[in-house]
C-alpha cells in the first residue's frame, strides 16, 4: 500500500505558486519598464498614411509631415531628441509641414520642460517648400498663467521670434504645381479649460472661430484644417477635404486597437488614425510625448507622414 506525502504535495504546489507569481512580478517588471521608458522615451516611428479624400483634386498630389504634442521636456523629449525628430522630417522631404499644438508639456517630478524658446528655435530647423504650418494646443494656454492678460502665449511669442509665426482662426492660400489649396488653422477648443468658468473670456471654453477661420478663405479652392483636438470634425464642415489633428496621443496606451482612455468625448472615436465620416477625412496622429502620467504603450512616439493623392 502506498501513502501519499500530504505534505510534500502542499510543498509543490506552493512552488509553482511562488515560480508563477515570480514569473507574473518579472514580466510585470519588463512591461513597466518598456512603457516608462523605452517606448516614450526611445521609440520614434514614421507613420505613413496614403489617402484620398473625396473633395481633394487627384491631380494634386501633397506630402505633409505631422508634428503632434511635442510636450517638450527633459527625460524623454529633451534637446537631442527634438534635434533627432527635426533632422527625421526634414529627411522625410515633405512639400509642408504641419505643426499640431502642445510644444509645451506640464511640470511634473518626471519632467524639466524646455523653454518655449529653446523649442522654438529647434523647430526653426524644420525645412519644407511651401512652409512650416501651426497651431497652439491647450498645454500652450494651460502652463502659461500670464497668457489671458496678455492675449497670447509665451509660446506664440517665441515662435514668432523664430520667425515661423503661428496660426489662430487664420487661412493661408498655398500652391504646388501650379494648383491652389487652402491652409487653415483653428484656434484651440481648450485653450481655458484649466480657469473657472468664471473666468473664461465671455465664458468660453476655447479660442476656436470656426466661422471666423471660414470667413478668411475666399475662393473654391480645396481647403486643409489644423485643429489641435479632433473633436472639432464631429461638427462637421464640408468646406475641408482633410483636417489634422492630434491632443489625444492615441490614448498613450492602445493596444488591439483600444484605447482604455481617451481625452476627448467621443472616446475611440478620434482617439488614433484616419477616419472617414459623411466623406469627410481626419487623420490623427499620435504624437511624440507624455501628458498626465509618463507611459506609452502600444503607441509610440510617432512623426505622422501623410500622402494625398
Amino acid at each position: 500500500m502506498v501513502q501519499s506525502d500530504s505534505r510534500g504535495s502542499v510543498m509543490l504546489t506552493r512552488r509553482r505558486v511562488l515560480r508563477a507569481f515570480l514569473a507574473v512580478s518579472g514580466l510585470s517588471a519588463l512591461l513597466g519598464a518598456y512603457a516608462s521608458w523605452v517606448e516614450p522615451a526611445q521609440s520614434l516611428r514614421v507613420k505613413r498614411w496614403r489617402i484620398a479624400p473625396s473633395g481633394w483634386p487627384r491631380d494634386l498630389r501633397l506630402k505633409i509631415a505631422v508634428l503632434a504634442d511635442l510636450h517638450a521636456g527633459a527625460p524623454y523629449v529633451g534637446p537631442d531628441r527634438v534635434s533627432e525628430i527635426v533632422a527625421q522630417i526634414n529627411a522625410l522631404q515633405p512639400d509642408l509641414i504641419a505643426l499640431l499644438g502642445d510644444y509645451q508639456g506640464n511640470e511634473k517630478p518626471w519632467r524639466v520642460p524646455m523653454a518655449p524658446e529653446m523649442v522654438a528655435r529647434s523647430l526653426a530647423s524644420l525645412r519644407a517648400p511651401l512652409g512650416v504650418h501651426g497651431v497652439l494646443g491647450n498645454h500652450d494656454w494651460a502652463q502659461d498663467p500670464g497668457a489671458l492678460q496678455r492675449g497670447t502665449t509665451d509660446v506664440q511669442a517665441a515662435f514668432m521670434a523664430a520667425g515661423q509665426p503661428l496660426m489662430e482662426n487664420g487661412a493661408v492660400k498655398l500652391s504646388k504645381d501650379g494648383r491652389s489649396f487652402w491652409l487653415a488653422g483653428l484656434g484651440d477648443q481648450l485653450a481655458h479649460q484649466h480657469l473657472a468658468p468664471a473666468l473664461r473670456p465671455a465664458g468660453r471654453l476655447g479660442r476656436d472661430d470656426m466661422a471666423g477661420t471660414l470667413a478668411q478663405i475666399t475662393d473654391d479652392a480645396p481647403a486643409i484644417l489644423l485643429a489641435h483636438e479632433p473633436d472639432i470634425f464631429a461638427k462637421g464642415t464640408e468646406r475641408f477635404a482633410l483636417t489634422l489633428s492630434g491632443h489625444t496621443h492615441g490614448g498613450q496606451v492602445r493596444l488591439g486597437g483600444y484605447s482604455p482612455i481617451v481625452p476627448s468625448r467621443y472616446g475611440n472615436r478620434y482617439a488614433y488614425g484616419h477616419v472617414v465620416e459623411d466623406g469627410r477625412d481626419l487623420v490623427v496622429s499620435g504624437g511624440i510625448g507624455c501628458s498626465i502620467i509618463p507611459i506609452r504603450l502600444g503607441v509610440p512616439p510617432e512623426i505622422t507622414l501623410i500622402e494625398l493623392e
